[in-house]
């Protein structure tokens, strides 16, 4: 068992990372690269690393993933907290549970599957799986017919779930039916927010959200963190203004693919090499996009080592 419980504390003292998962040339794990990334989080302050959509594991195999929780805890810097992903499916899930019941992580996150699941058939899933780990896990709402508020919040009534990653991409994210339902259903304190920087500080400062996951903080680690400690102390200007760094790679990742886009930044800023990306997924090629891609890593990179070193201001004035 874990040595510690997941609590709203614990979401809201770090911004939860979402990194890639660097591999070699042959699609093995690369751990000297997964070691770069992590250590360039905590470098700026991020102590969460919460490893789903962004490192493919929605294709690794289990075998593979036994390997990759292994690497993780013995590269991870000391006081960063693991948090692995099972899933998408049911069974594979339960496969994936009964190897983490060996490592003392405090939870996993099960990843969203499209088709075919009904509302309550995903509710059934989410307890069996919380019941065969021995103690709660993540729920992620990444679209609107996964499961009802309704049914989510009756399985956080049976304590099967500790929190709740909500990342479903609307135009206005101050209009939000579903988050409005579920806030009302479901302590606010246990859900986050889970698309990245762009609607955090709409989903912590008018739906009172703990806080934020994201992608782009793997390259730009400490601002992304100024983000959090603005809106915690209620500073929404110095939090948008902040935000304003991340939008440029923001806008190619909404607009392209987030996680393709993600593990090409990654590299292009010269953080790690990424490497391939795991089938069924491919790597960006596109001679054009890459060049976008480098510019806006890039960009982002050096504005977060001037807003280290007190010299953001300066970087403003020029962006």
């Amino acid at each position: 068992m874990p040595n510690f419980s997941v609590t709203p504390e614990m979401l809201a003292k770090s911004v939860l990372s979402v990194p890639p998962l660097a591999r070699k040339a042959d699609y093995t794990l690369d751990r000297e690269g997964n070691r770069q990334i992590l250590a360039h989080l905590a470098q700026g302050g991020v102590t969460t690393a919460l490893y789903g959509g962004n490192a493919n594991l929605y294709n690794i195999s289990v075998r593979e993933f036994a390997e990759m929780v292994d690497m993780l805890k013995e590269i991870a810097p000391s006081g960063t907290w693991l948090i692995p992903s099972v899933g998408p499916d049911y069974g594979k899930s339960l496969d994936q549970i009964a190897i983490l019941k060996d490592h003392d992580l405090p939870t996993a996150m099960v990843l969203p599957l499209n088709f075919p699941v009904t509302s309550a058939g995903v509710a059934t899933g989410l307890r069996r799986i919380a019941d065969a780990y021995g103690r709660p896990i993540i729920a992620y709402v990444k679209s609107l017919d996964y499961i009802s508020a309704a049914d989510l919040a009756a399985v956080v009534a049976d304590g099967a779930i500790c929190t709740i990653k909500y990342a479903v991409v609307r135009q206005n994210p101050k209009e939000d039916a579903y988050l409005s339902e579920l806030v009302q259903k479901v302590d606010r304190k246990i859900i986050i927010s889970g698309i990245g920087e762009r609607p955090a500080i709409s989903h912590l400062m008018d739906f009172g959200l703990q806080g934020f996951t994201s992608g782009s903080v793997c390259v730009a680690p400490a601002m992304s963190t100024g983000i959090l400690k603005a809106l915690k102390a209620g500073n929404v200007a110095e939090a948008e203004r902040l935000r304003a760094f991340f939008m440029g790679l923001e806008d190619l990742r909404d607009g392209i693919s987030p996680l393709r886009v993600l593990h090409e930044a990654v590299a292009t800023a010269g953080i790690a090499d990424t490497g391939p990306m795991l089938p069924f997924l491919e790597n960006i090629t596109d001679a054009k996009v890459l060049s976008a891609i480098t510019e806006a890593s890039q960009k982002l990179l050096a504005a977060d080592r001037a807003y280290q070193s007190g010299q953001v201001e300066k970087q403003v004035e020029r962006a």
